[in-house]
C-alpha cells in the first residue's frame, strides 16, 4: 500500500495570498524572500497597509523590542541607548528599538533587522545565546488595562537587552541615538520622557542585567 497522498491541490479560498496564481509560482521562493523581497516585487503574503490596519483591528500582533546597550570587558552594561525617533505624525519621541515579527522570519532575524533599520548595518549586535526575553510587554489600544499602550493595536513584544559592539548611524525615522549610565540621573530623565509604556521595559531591562 501507498503512502498517503498529499493534499497539494486544494483549491485556496479568493482572501488566500496564493489565490488566483499558477501552480507552482512560488516554488522558487526561499524564506529570505519572504522578509528581504525577491527581486520582483513583495514576496507572497506582504501585507499592504490597508491590510496590517485591518489585521491590528482583530488580531494580536508579534513584536520585538530592543533595548540597545554597551557592555565592558566584562559584559556588564554600562551604557542604555534610547532613540530619538519621529512619530508617524511628525512629532518627535524617545523610544527604543521596536518592530514587528514578519512573515516567515525567525525572532533573532526580527531582532537584528530591527537593530539594523534603527542603527544601521554596522551596529554590530550580539545576539542573546537564548531566546527567552527578560519580558512580555502587552500593550492595549485601550489606555489603562496593562502599563503598555498602544493606540493602534493589541500587540506582544518579546523585550530582550541587547549589546551592540559596533558604530550606530542613526537610521531611516531614527533621528539620534542617545547612550548615557543606567544609574544616572539623566538615565532616570530619559526614561520619564518615553510615553506608553516604552520607560517601564527600559526599567525592567536594568533590574534584569542587576544593576
Amino acid at each position: 500500500m501507498g503512502g498517503m497522498q498529499v493534499m497539494n491541490d486544494e483549491v485556496p479560498d479568493d482572501g488566500d495570498f496564493d489565490a488566483h496564481r499558477r501552480r507552482g509560482e512560488f516554488d522558487g521562493i526561499t524564506p529570505e524572500d519572504f522578509v528581504a523581497g525577491s527581486g520582483h516585487g513583495n514576496p507572497p503574503g506582504w501585507l499592504p497597509s490597508a491590510s496590517i490596519d485591518r489585521l491590528r483591528q482583530e488580531m494580536p500582533i508579534p513584536y520585538v523590542q530592543v533595548v540597545p546597550a554597551h557592555t565592558d570587558e566584562l559584559g556588564r552594561v554600562v551604557q542604555i541607548g534610547s532613540l530619538l525617533h519621529m512619530d508617524d505624525d511628525g512629532s518627535v519621541e524617545r523610544t527604543i528599538i521596536a518592530g514587528r515579527v514578519l512573515y516567515h522570519e525567525t525572532l533573532r532575524e526580527a531582532i537584528a533587522r530591527n537593530i539594523a533599520k534603527d542603527l544601521g548595518e554596522i551596529a554590530i549586535p550580539v545576539l542573546p545565546a537564548g531566546l527567552t526575553p527578560f519580558t512580555v510587554a502587552e500593550f492595549f489600544p485601550t489606555p489603562g488595562v496593562s502599563p503598555y499602550f498602544d493606540p493602534r493595536q493589541h500587540a506582544i513584544a518579546l523585550c530582550y537587552l541587547v549589546p551592540v559592539l559596533g558604530d550606530c548611524k542613526p537610521q531611516d525615522e531614527t533621528l539620534d541615538v542617545e547612550w548615557c549610565s543606567p544609574d544616572s540621573l539623566r538615565m532616570h530623565a530619559f526614561i520619564d520622557q518615553m510615553a506608553n509604556g516604552q520607560g517601564e521595559i527600559v526599567r525592567k531591562a536594568i533590574a534584569w542585567a542587576c544593576l
